[in-house]
Formats: structure tokens, C-alpha cells, sequence
């Protein structure tokens, strides 16, 4: 790393509206540009209400400030880096971002917020940095996005550690058979037919955490949540139709598991803490989900290393789909 002074680092995630006025707008980002129906707005504007907005953004830069401190500190003779957050689709933008993050640096490294790396599923944050630090024209920067860390091992370390305190809260009597459903978000089933691996590796995180908290295989679930409104077929099985199932087979109590979100946003402000909390009561289970990751020392421990990983392969020159130089 000795080669390069300063490195730009982009957290990219999705975004949110930042206020109720902007909903119909985000939501029209995200589909690509087509206006989404009334009813569908006012129904996002109610969820988004309900939970007092959502804190993706705010949150997403308090990530890029923990990892851009501990970047620094564990490379105290260089190289610097700066760390700034981008959204794909609300401000601030991945392209607005790019230029401030850039300056000065020789290299360039993106950070997409979801460990279980997809080219096609993710396409659309490699795209923004890489048009915008091109439009720099700037030969000399390289640029490289981190790919899979589905597996990183501080990654599943923190991930088993909100596993373990949450369990902890549970009363001593149930706590050692309370089931762990752990989940991911639900996608068309058209969209990952054609890259199975993203689910392996959603289902390998899970097993992985499963594993480091000593879970058995009768004790743990994989299921998705925050399906679409269109009427295509997602994926299954749903946190919905396991519920029933959990109480059927005698259990009292559960506990929810995102294995892919990050940080605290409305897929688990309002889909599970309202949404599967209701599923649950209503099947007869006592709810609790672990706490978001957020800025949990042992994950910025670990988007520290990704990063690292990334710029020694991009030093070194290996191959990426996701690497260019631009300009």
C-alpha cells in the first residue's frame, strides 16, 4: 500500500427519503423512474411516519466515519484515506459523493453495504462510481469495487454477537430453545434464477453465524421478508409462513436475524419491528429481533479489511469485474 498517499473509499447503499415529502420521489428512483400508484406512496409515507423516518443515511455516515478512523489508525505511516457515504437512489448520490472522495487520492475504492455480492444484482452502484470517477478524467486513479465478503470472519463475529445478546434477553427457561429465523430481503425469483449464488451465499452467512454461536441445525431458519407489491412470484419461503409453523411445533418464543441489512432502515424498522412482530403475535410467539449492526466495533473491524483486500488487489493488478481505470 506504501505506492499510494491517499485512498477515496465510497459506502454505497440504497437510500431513503428524508422527508415524507420525498417519498414519491425515492420510490420513483427506485423503480427506475415510473411514478409508483397514489395508494402505493401513501402507503410508504404511513410505514415511514410510523417509525419517525428512516436513519439509513445518518447511519451509513456514522459507518463512514467509524471506518475511515479505523482505517487511519491502523495505518498510521499511510496511506490516508477519506471515507465518505453515497446512495444510489437519494442524496446524497453516489456521483455527487465521488469528486470529494477522489481528491487527491490515487485510488478509489467502493463499498457496496450488502456482504453477498451479486455483479448483475449490484450492477447499479458499480456503474454510478465508476461513470462519475470517470467523468473526473482522471487516468492516473484507480478504482476498484470490493466484491463478496459474505464470509469475512469480524463480519460473522459481530453478527453472532448480536445473536448471542439478544438470546440473552430472552427468560432463562426458554432461552436455550428459542428459534433464530435468520433473513434476507425477498427478490423476483426472476432476478436470481439466473445467479443462484447470491442465495448460497445469504444461506452461507446464516449458517456461518449459526455456527459461531453454537446453534444445531433444529434451532435456526433461513427465510426472506419485505416482498414486493407486484405480482410476480418472490422468493420463499416467508418469515409469514414460517410463523405458524414454529408455534405448531411447540415453540413459544423467536427471534429475528437480518444476515444482509446493515443498518437500521424501514426492512427492519417497520418490516420486522411492526410487520413480522405482528406475524408473530398472531401466530402466538413472543417477538424479538437482534440489534442492527450500525457502527458494532467488530464490523467496522471488518469493512476495514474489505477495504484493505481491496486496495492490494487493485495494487497488485489482479482482475475484477468490477475494476477499471478511468479517465
Amino acid at each position: 500500500m506504501e505506492s499510494v498517499k491517499r485512498v477515496g473509499v465510497v459506502l454505497m447503499t440504497y437510500g431513503s427519503p428524508a422527508t415524507l415529502d420525498d417519498v414519491e420521489t425515492y420510490m420513483t428512483n427506485v423503480r427506475g423512474g415510473r411514478k409508483p400508484e397514489p395508494e402505493l406512496v401513501e402507503e410508504f409515507r404511513r410505514r415511514y411516519e410510523l417509525i419517525g423516518g428512516s436513519p439509513l443515511i445518518r447511519i451509513t455516515q456514522q459507518q463512514a466515519a467509524a471506518l475511515e478512523e479505523e482505517l487511519n489508525r491502523r495505518h498510521p505511516a499511510g496511506p490516508r484515506f477519506q471515507v465518505v457515504a453515497g446512495m444510489r437512489f437519494s442524496p446524497p448520490f453516489v456521483a455527487d459523493v465521488v469528486p470529494e472522495a477522489a481528491a487527491d487520492a490515487q485510488a478509489l475504492i467502493g463499498l457496496i453495504m450488502s456482504p453477498q455480492y451479486s455483479p448483475i444484482i449490484m450492477g447499479g452502484y458499480i456503474q454510478a462510481l465508476t461513470e462519475a470517477a470517470a467523468r473526473l478524467g482522471r487516468s492516473d486513479l484507480l478504482v476498484k469495487v470490493a466484491e463478496d465478503w459474505h464470509l469475512q470472519p469480524d463480519f460473522i463475529e459481530a453478527l453472532a454477537g448480536r445473536v448471542r445478546q439478544a438470546l440473552d434477553r430472552f427468560p432463562p427457561e426458554v432461552r436455550a430453545r428459542v428459534p433464530v429465523l435468520f433473513t434476507a430481503h425477498s427478490m423476483p425469483k426472476r432476478v436470481v434464477d439466473g445467479e443462484p449464488g447470491y442465495i448460497a451465499a445469504l444461506k452461507e452467512t446464516a449458517a456461518a453465524v449459526a455456527e459461531r454461536v453454537g446453534l444445531p441445525s433444529e434451532r435456526w431458519l433461513f427465510c426472506y421478508q419485505s416482498a414486493g407489491h407486484t405480482p410476480e412470484e418472490w422468493l420463499k419461503p416467508d418469515f409469514a409462513d414460517v410463523m405458524p409453523e414454529l408455534k405448531a411445533a411447540g415453540h413459544t418464543h423467536v427471534l429475528m436475524a437480518p444476515v444482509q441489512f446493515l443498518a437500521d432502515h424501514l426492512e427492519i424498522l417497520y418490516d420486522i419491528d411492526v410487520g413480522a412482530r405482528e406475524q408473530a403475535e398472531q401466530a402466538g410467539l413472543q417477538f424479538a429481533r437482534i440489534e442492527s449492526l450500525n457502527v458494532e466495533p467488530h464490523f467496522i473491524a471488518a469493512l476495514a479489511a474489505v477495504v484493505e483486500e481491496t486496495l492490494r488487489a487493485a495494487l497488485a493488478g489482479l482482475p475484477s469485474t468490477s475494476q477499471a481505470r478511468v479517465g
